[in-house]
């Protein structure tokens, strides 16, 4: 039975992700954080950039923000996996990156290194304790993740994704503040001075995802976010666009394999 569990931190850019995987399997998909996973039993297969990958017991996956990637199990028997979720800004932040436009990247994808699993697997169990002393929720993920960084990381410039005259991020930050509106394509494309099918081809193009699918994401991406600072499912629902709660609720699980109530929160 596919089991899955997701906990706020004592910081709020870094959530936590518990899941156990045997049937459940995530479509096509992106995330606006960082996704780093730790496979801790079995094995999973997903898609990325046009190529599949297999990762397995004891491997870091360094999933970016903003890629589109799918993810199931490679046998039967399922996968185990603990999960980071890290917001981008968390690593300008806390370590420093040399400019405000820079980013943090990495390397690889997929990262077989046993010492920095181990050391990672010991920092998802403790943000997980509520009874961690208030000088250890400020540290452990300065020490955890600067190790992840100093081995595998470096900044580099912020490229914008294209979309007629503006970025996707543009787009990203317009939808954001409309969530709970009814967009129309000729919105968008007039904001980006293109014609609505030109904007689908182009957005397709550079997504890989259609407009209205690219929105359905944000809106429970969002959703979630908004869940884990403990904000009921109703208000959720009608900040992210959703008709009403049930909606909200069913798509939610489809998408996270979880109801919204179901989100903890650590203390």
């Amino acid at each position: 039975m596919d089991k899955v569990r997701y906990r706020t931190t004592p910081d709020s850019a870094i959530s936590l992700i518990e899941g156990d995987y045997h049937e459940f399997a995530f479509q096509r998909h992106y995330h606006l954080d960082f996704h780093l996973g730790l496979i801790t039993q079995g094995q999973q297969r997903f898609a990325y950039q046009g190529a599949q990958h297999q990762v397995g017991h004891g491997e870091l996956v360094i999933m970016p923000p903003d890629e589109l990637h799918d993810g199931r199990s490679l046998a039967e028997s399922g996968y185990q996996v603990r999960v980071f979720a890290i917001e981008p800004d968390w690593f300008n932040q806390h370590l420093e990156l040399a400019r405000p436009q820079q980013m943090m990247s990495f390397d690889r994808l997929i990262v077989s290194d046993p010492q920095l699993f181990s050391r990672l697997c010991h920092l998802h169990q403790a943000l997980a304790q509520p009874s961690l002393s208030q000088l250890a929720k400020d540290c452990l993920p300065y020490e955890g993740f600067s190790g992840l960084v100093q081995r595998y990381g470096a900044s580099k410039e912020r490229a914008p994704v294209a979309l007629g005259r503006q970025s996707l991020a543009t787009l990203k930050e317009y939808l954001l503040a409309h969530l709970d509106q009814a967009v129309r394509l000729e919105q968008l494309a007039a904001l980006c001075d293109l014609t609505p099918t030109q904007l689908q081809r182009h957005f397709k193009a550079r997504t890989g995802m259609t407009p209205y699918a690219w929105l359905s994401r944000l809106r429970l991406e969002q959703g979630m976010k908004l869940i884990k600072t403990g904000i009921s499912g109703t208000e959720v629902a009608q900040q992210v666009g959703f008709y009403d709660q049930a909606h909200f609720t069913k798509a939610f699980k489809h998408t996270f394999g979880v109801s919204p109530s179901a989100v903890g929160h650590c203390q």
